[in-house]
């Protein structure tokens, strides 16, 4: 007969408690973000102080500073903050939820399928910025149903939903170019401004859908988040701690779903936000761990960051911001892969 192992099994308990480092970096991010946000209050063609911003703010400035403030500067700032912290979000849980880097909106295709309903308003129905910006959300989440549907076989698996994602996107990217071309050239020239992605000529009217879905999604997207790194040891030991897989997965697929595609909605395709920031987000804090909050704050400050230097090397309205994003996201993405390949062989 074989004899029984009757030592005591420990099972070791899943700690999802915040570090102290990631508190540091989350407090540090914070701070950075607020510096740079007073930074681009008061840089401009039209330079101010801080103390005419805040004199302005508190509706003590003259009408001049009011303008520039309340109008021209302050709408922009808080729709950078906004979108990158969405696009981050979004990006953070795609990521977590497909067990890869890559696994990012911009990659998998939900960007360019609201490129594709915003082109199909701008071209076929010659609608409105607030008709674009329906266009485009429908066009993201139709996408994302669709890669969803087309990836899901006995579980919606990460690296399927990536490769879907991809041909997905190499798709909408032809079909895109295509309805560029059929375009009289007013909605063409519409069309590719709306395409680079970008804030300038964003006002009021564009930050309250976005400023809606943050303040509703995010809370939930950090409450569910807590279950992401559970999700991430497999269904099965997820399930063995209590977790309820097929719920959470999809509640946090919608949730990061429609954050992306109401700011893509709100400023056009900015890309690399949502590939970047939660990467550089889990570097900072050392963490395997999905680090939702601190990702939101990076995104916010990349965007914040990137828009300021535009506008110092560009002037106001000289170089959309999502041009700047591709670019650095370009140089990041080719580091990404370059290290993954380096990874895998060693």
């Amino acid at each position: 007969m074989t004899a029984i192992d009757e030592r005591p099994v420990r099972v070791r308990r899943v700690s999802l408690r915040v570090t102290p480092r990631a508190l540091v970096v989350g407090i540090v991010l914070a701070v950075v973000l607020f510096v740079l946000s007073a930074v681009s209050m008061t840089t401009g063609d039209y330079p101010l102080s801080v103390l005419d911003v805040v004199k302005t703010l508190f509706g003590f400035g003259d009408a001049g500073t009011e303008f520039i403030v309340t109008t021209l500067r302050l709408p922009r700032l808080l729709l950078a903050i906004l979108v990158g912290a969405a696009l981050a979000v979004s990006g953070g849980v795609l990521q977590s939820l497909s067990g890869n880097p890559l696994g990012s909106p911009d990659v998998i295709g939900f960007t360019e399928g609201s490129a594709t309903g915003a082109l199909l308003v701008i071209v076929l129905a010659h609608g409105g910025s607030g008709e674009v910006a329906l266009g485009a959300l429908v066009g993201g989440v139709l996408t994302a149903l669709a890669v969803g549907l087309l990836a899901y076989r006995r579980g919606l698996q990460g690296f399927r939903m990536i490769l879907v994602g991809i041909g997905v996107a190499a798709m909408l990217t032809a079909a895109n170019s295509y309805l560029i071309t059929r375009a009289s050239l007013q909605d063409a020239y519409a069309a590719q401004a709306w395409l680079v992605g970008g804030l300038n000529g964003r006002g009021w009217d564009e930050i309250w859908p976005v400023a809606i879905a943050v303040v509703v999604l995010l809370p939930l997207a950090f409450g569910y988040g807590r279950r992401l790194a559970l999700l991430e040891m497999g269904d099965d030991s997820a399930k063995g701690l209590g977790v309820p897989v097929e719920r959470s997965r999809a509640v946090l697929l919608a949730v990061a779903v429609t954050l992306c595609a109401v700011a893509t909605a709100a400023t056009g395709p900015i890309a690399f936000v949502a590939l970047a920031a939660p990467q550089l987000a889990k570097r900072l804090a050392r963490s395997a761990k999905p680090a939702l909050v601190s990702s939101a704050l990076m995104g916010a400050l990349l965007l914040v960051a990137s828009d300021l230097v535009t506008r110092l090397v560009f002037g106001e309205e000289g170089l959309p911001v999502g041009i700047a994003t591709g670019a650095i996201g370009g140089l990041y993405l080719m580091w990404l892969l370059s290290n993954q390949w380096r990874r895998n062989r060693g």
